[in-house]
């Protein structure tokens, strides 16, 4: 018999222990909702459930950066609806300025509501602003650099990007730049070239460029005419310039060129009422052809678009001097200055464009670049800071028409690009949101108590 110890005692206290230990346990996770309440509880599971909380947690931040990135947007894009707005004012004053009814004093009242009204997309552009971020001054467009054989053949008005062109280095090759038409003169003469400076042509004539009519006085000496044909120059798509002779005996004598303003293009030259001599004097025709196409030497630009990896892109559209390619990136000015089968670097930077989290890990994230909207970038300035295009005549008038066309396409394509975006995060939200609801019922599986169980 033994009396030191009492083991049936000490079984009795040891499962009375256990029971109460399990009891408190219970009552814990009764009391908390959680099967875990420390990492003894179930140490993977603890581990696993962490790991979920924080996804769930950053999915659902990432629907509210998403939400946030739908109200600078909406921003953006209304005031973009008041730039629309304001250019589709400009483009009914324009139409009404091209009607000779109006005067040189109701033009020019056009005139100045014209210039408040560019003054006020300049206005907008530069206080357009969301969080203290200015949305439409250029701060968060894609920025474009070039290097290399070219490079000093374009400026920052070189290139246009748009919202699918992606960052990074491409190659352009300039298989063949644009040329514009142009039409030389006939047989040149000694005895009939007219000195511009000092010598009228001295006979009359009608010079006709793409259907409008230009009347040659007996007169007018060569500036004068050039003067004349470079008046209707928005009209007939054709500038005159005066040449001189290239041999030694033409080296003092002066003679008339015309080139087409759009590259690629072609015109139409007629001359009536004139004799061959006397159209030899002008040197815009040869001996018997009076109806000339400007289209022999006018050719649009060929070039090729390659990224880092190799990999090409198609051409879109060419017009001219210009080139678009199909991942959004445009290339101007690809004229004379270019060499063919030279080529440039471009660097197309994200830098400064905004950058939305809308996942709940690293690189889950869209990039947004706006491009700048003022009356500069759109096309719609003056000659000063203050002024918009001007209207003061018909030719104006008109002109301006077909320019504030293309500003509202520009205008557009940014607001449809924004509208796209947001569509996007809208979609992007119900994708968060899923996610969400689903990891969270994973967690709750491993973390959250089962009361039927336990009690």
């Amino acid at each position: 018999m033994r009396i030191n110890h009492n083991i049936a005692a000490l079984n009795t206290y040891r499962q009375l222990t256990i029971g109460q230990s399990a009891a408190a346990k219970n009552m814990e996770k009764l009391s908390s909702g959680l099967r875990i309440n420390r990492a003894g509880d179930d140490a993977a599971g603890l581990a696993i459930s962490e790991k979920m909380r924080g996804q769930i947690r950053g999915l659902e931040q990432a629907s509210r950066n998403a939400q946030d990135a739908i109200s600078l947007i909406q921003t953006a894009e209304g005031a973009l609806n008041e730039t629309h707005s304001i250019l589709q004012r400009m483009r009914e004053l324009a139409v009404q300025a091209a009607n000779d009814t109006a005067t040189t004093e109701d033009r020019q009242k056009i005139q100045d509501e014209m210039n408040q009204l560019r003054q006020e997309i300049d206005r907008i552009a530069n206080t357009t602003e969301f969080n203290k971020k200015k949305l439409l001054n250029g701060d968060i467009a894609k920025t474009v650099t070039d290097s290399g054989t070219d490079a000093a053949s374009f400026d920052d008005d070189g290139y246009r990007t748009t919202g699918s062109t992606e960052a990074g280095v491409y190659t352009v090759s300039f298989i063949n730049a644009a040329t514009q038409a142009t039409l030389g003169g006939g047989t040149l003469d000694t005895t009939t070239l007219a000195d511009s400076n000092v010598s009228t042509v001295g006979f009359t004539g009608t010079l006709t460029i793409n259907g409008k009519n230009i009347m040659i006085e007996s007169t007018d000496t060569l500036d004068n005419i050039v003067t004349k044909i470079n008046n209707l120059s928005a009209d007939t798509g054709v500038i005159a310039a005066i040449g001189t002779g290239t041999d030694s005996a033409l080296s003092t004598k002066k003679y008339i060129s015309l080139t087409s303003i759009s590259y690629g293009s072609k015109a139409t030259i007629q001359v009536s009422g004139l004799t061959s001599a006397q159209l030899q004097k002008l040197g815009i025709a040869d001996d018997t052809n009076t109806n000339t196409v400007l289209s022999d030497a006018g050719t649009d630009a060929v070039a090729t678009l390659t990224n880092s990896a190799g990999d090409s892109f198609s051409v879109i559209n060419v017009d001219g001097n210009t080139v678009t390619f199909e991942n959004g990136l445009t290339v101007k000015g690809i004229d004379g200055t270019v060499a063919d089968g030279h080529t440039a670097t471009i660097a197309v930077s994200s830098e400064n464009t905004l950058d939305f989290q809308i996942g709940a890990n690293e690189d889950q994230n869209i990039n947004l670049s706006i491009n700048k909207m003022d009356a500069v970038s759109l096309g719609i300035n003056g000659s000063t800071s203050t002024t918009a295009l001007s209207v003061m005549s018909y030719e104006d008038a008109k002109a301006a028409i077909t320019v504030i066309d293309d500003a509202i396409s520009l205008v557009s394509d940014e607001r449809a690009k924004l509208g796209a975006y947001q569509n996007r995060l809208e979609h992007t939200i119900n994708n968060l949101g899923t996610s969400a609801e689903n990891l969270t019922a994973a967690e709750s599986r491993i973390r959250d108590v089962d009361y039927a169980f336990v009690a």
